[in-house]
């Protein structure tokens, strides 16, 4: 367990690909370093929420030797102690690859098992057959098309104001772009936002999306940050954002913060995931 620039994070390092079973990999970056910078206590955080990871290179070998395959949906809680380093997943999951299993729940439940300790609570492991459907995204007003001037390519959060009249709906940005922090590779990504309240600007809330473009966090802060500076700046009724990333390794990462505790994230899947 460490922070981000520890010096064993695995990221930006040269690393050996095990394919058998190894739960050591896995390495838990603590969520509090980003909270603190934010001035959140990490026992009040103002949001409800989870980290769906899907792992699309799931394999491991049957009693006999027999390759099997899936798709696994992983569900860490927004509120767990640890995040998992991106790297460090793709790398225990690999372990899997060459590592004989009596059965696909035996392999379930072990990367439950292992993924709960690594993130400090209850994580949820659910595999799905390489053919299964995703649900369809909700019905959006992309924004895309303000015609906006863009200066600044650095997180600003002065461009979030309110406008004219009410909303209640689920906008979105297939703009979003920002950059890992240890790495400097770029996460491409749309954001879908659902708000009640004051009508949001849109060319301000376009120009705030496209102000992540260098900023350097991993997906999880990111979708904090935006969702803590749009409750500031505009003071929704009730608000959730939600990002889905493109996968990159196998995995594709989708951070869900939400003021409504009762808020469900579809696990749904956008054409470049």
């Amino acid at each position: 367990m460490g922070s981000v620039n520890s010096e064993h994070n695995p990221l930006g390092q040269t690393s050996e690909y095990k394919d058998v079973y190894d739960p050591s990999l896995l390495f838990p970056i603590s969520r509090e370093e980003s909270w603190k910078k934010q001035g959140l206590d990490r026992h009040q955080v103002p949001f409800y929420g989870v980290d769906i990871w899907n792992g699309y290179e799931i394999s491991w070998l049957n009693a006999k030797g027999k390759p099997q395959v899936c798709i696994a949906e992983f569900r860490i809680p927004a509120t767990s102690e640890f995040l998992i380093e991106s790297k460090s997943f793709k790398l225990y999951l690999n372990s899997f690859n060459q590592t004989k299993m009596a059965s696909a729940e035996e392999v379930r439940l072990r990367m439950q098992r292992d993924l709960s300790a690594a993130a400090g609570a209850e994580v949820q492991v659910i595999f799905h057959p390489v053919d299964a459907a995703f649900p369809q995204p909700p019905e959006a007003h992309c924004i895309d098309d303000a015609d906006i001037d863009v200066t600044s390519y650095e997180l600003d959060a002065s461009l979030l104001k309110t406008g004219e009249g009410v909303f209640d709906g689920w906008i979105c940005s297939h703009l979003l772009k920002s950059n890992c922090p240890v790495t400097g590779q770029p996460d491409w990504g749309t954001l879908y936002i659902r708000y009640r309240g004051q009508r949001i600007d849109e060319a301000g809330l376009l120009g705030y999306i496209v102000s992540l473009r260098q900023h350097q966090d991993f997906h999880e802060q990111c979708v904090e940050r935006t969702f803590r500076d749009l409750t500031l700046a505009c003071q929704p009724e009730e608000l959730t954002v939600y990002a889905r990333y493109v996968r990159r390794g196998g995995l594709d990462i989708n951070p869900f913060r939400s003021s409504v505790e009762s808020a469900q994230a579809e696990n749904f899947r956008l054409a470049r995931q």
